[in-house]
């Protein structure tokens, strides 16, 4: 009688601590907290594909704040990304914002390239990038690559084989 009631004690405990972790991942899984010294600016992509809340925001591979909601607007057809960002980064205006991707395999970042404008985004959450360029389906492109029409020249076997390739000299003075 007296194993059974340690190895009650014992699961009880373990239940316990799970409860608490599960409460901890609800409460602050939920959202990406933004600190005190950051702030918060918007942009505006035509694709978000593979980037979520919490996800890197870079500048130069320096992680320079966080991915804090992504959301839709229904009246342009666009994701509008809030991204929260240290208060050391003062980014000019015509800074790029693009959606990039740590190889094939990896997780989707926002990436920025700042310009070089003398005027800076506003620090006072207000502010959006307004370059932006969204992400890349690679299987699209794959399959562009694959199926030749990856350029804008006709392949070779597409080609006319009895054309003079003089012809197109024809009208051109030396």
């Amino acid at each position: 009688m007296r194993e059974s009631a340690f190895e009650t004690m014992i699961g009880a405990v373990v239940v316990a601590v799970a409860a608490v972790f599960l409460w901890f991942a609800l409460a602050r899984g939920g959202e990406a907290a933004t600190g005190s010294d950051q702030y918060t600016v918007t942009a505006r992509f035509n694709n978000v594909s593979g980037l979520a809340r919490g996800s890197d925001v870079r500048i130069a591979g320096v992680k320079a704040g966080i991915v804090k909601a992504i959301d839709g607007d229904p009246k342009r057809f666009e994701a509008v990304v809030t991204l929260a960002l240290d208060t050391k980064w003062e980014l000019p205006d015509d800074t790029d914002a693009r959606v990039s991707t740590d190889g094939l395999l990896g997780g989707a970042y926002v990436a920025l390239e700042p310009g070089g404008s003398m005027d800076n985004i506003p620090q006072d959450g207000k502010g959006e990038i307004q370059y932006t360029r969204g992400s890349v389906d690679l299987l699209t492109l794959f399959a562009s690559f694959a199926s030749g029409s990856g350029g804008d020249q006709p392949a070779e076997s597409e080609a006319d084989p009895t054309a003079d390739p003089l012809d197109a000299l024809d009208g051109v003075e030396p």
